[in-house]
Formats: structure tokens, sequence, C-alpha cells
């Protein structure tokens, strides 16, 4: 992965901390953390309904494997909001998802897939002023732009490459070609760590941000709630 620098990092460990505080007590006994993610899976299992989760992609290797904290065994009978929330390069994503109110619609979606640029996808396209206005007082913008990368169907990268095209909630149609095992999403992006199945999404890492960017911050402007 891309080295950050000092000022980067400091923000992706700032997102880091409000994706980890943000994970709360869930009416279904799972509480968000490692322990409590892998006992909602083994209780999946225990009734039939597991989902097998088999990741692959270039940066699989070096984020959590099997039901170690954030692995996909671990997160696989969480709901897509907390599941995000334990992907360790996913924080500026689902920090996003929380400050548009996506992280709500996500949890109680009946089927979705993820399409979730990595951190340093994020920070190559924009600026660390431009994250942080959209995050605390363009939260439209920034839900616009994180709905597309979401699609209403929970979608492996194979069923990706063999529909050719998919629709995203923004209304966005995105073509998709095979790139090795991996998926080339328009030419802005390829998965690079896919097919984390979740209770209620399929969640693929990508190492791009799609859409349309927002608009970079105004230089010398507070940004304010």
């Amino acid at each position: 992965m891309t080295a950050l620098s000092s000022g980067r990092r400091a923000t992706v460990v700032a997102l880091l901390v409000v994706a980890v505080v943000a994970v709360v007590v869930r009416g279904d006994g799972t509480d968000g953390t490692p322990g409590s993610a892998t006992n909602s899976a083994a209780n999946a299992m225990a009734e039939g309904d597991a989902v097998v989760s088999d990741v692959h992609g270039p940066l699989c290797d070096a984020l959590p494997a099997g039901d170690d904290p954030g692995g996909p065994q671990a997160i696989a009978g969480l709901d897509a909001a907390v599941a995000l929330s334990w992907i360790p390069v996913l924080t500026i994503f689902g920090a996003g998802t929380r400050a548009s109110g996506l992280s709500a619609e996500l949890a109680a979606a009946d089927g979705v897939t993820i399409l979730a640029p990595s951190d340093d996808a994020f920070l190559l396209a924009l600026t660390q002023e431009t994250l942080d206005e959209l995050i605390i007082s363009r939260q439209d913008e920034l839900r616009e732009l994180l709905e597309t990368h979401i699609v209403d169907d929970a979608l492996t990268v194979r069923d990706l490459v063999a529909a050719g095209s998919v629709t995203t909630r923004s209304g966005d149609t995105l073509t998709v070609v095979a790139a090795g095992d991996e998926a080339r999403l328009g030419d802005r992006a390829t998965t690079v760590c896919s097919d984390y199945r979740v209770a209620n999404a399929t969640i693929h890492v990508i190492d791009g941000v799609l859409g349309e960017l927002p608009a970079p911050a105004e230089q010398g402007q507070p940004v304010s709630g």
C-alpha cells in the first residue's frame, strides 16, 4: 500500500477512532466487537445460514485473515454497516456512511454490493481538507458520492463480471470487465480485496474513487458543522 504522509496518516487514524467508537450495541446481541462477530458467524453456521467468505485480491495479504479481528470469517455474521468498521483500510468510507446517513440504510438493507474505496484511494483522489469538509459540512455531496459505490444486489466479483455492467444507487451505469481474478470498474478502479460476504451484503475493496469527484475545499474557509 502507498505510504501516507504524517498529516494524512493522522487523518486516517482519527477516522479509525471514529469508526471504532461508532460501533454500538445492536438489537440482535452483536456489539460490534471481533468476538461477537465471530460468535454471530458461528451462530449462523449452527442455523445453516452461514455465508462463506473467500476473499481474494492483491491487498488481501495485508489485511486480517480468517477469524482474526476484522477477518472475513470474523465479520461474516455482521450487517454491512458494522462490517465496514472492522475492515482496516475502509475507515474513511465507513466514517462517510455514518456522516451521510447511509449507515442505517446499509445496516437494514436486504442484499447490497459495496464497492468501497480504500483509505489510500480516497487520499489520492481528494485532499485532506476536502474530505474533512465532506464529512463535517457537505454531507449531501458526500452521500451522492458514496451512492456511486453501492449496488442494490449482493454480487460477487464473478457476478459483476458476468453482468458486464451494473447500475449504482446514484443512477450511474458502471461497466465491469474481468481483470484476472478481479474486476475492472469503468476506467477508474479495480477490486483489490474482493468478496467479503457479510450478513446482508458483499463488500469489495477497490483502488479508486468512482463517480464525479466533489469540488475541492475552499482554501482558507473554516470547516464547520
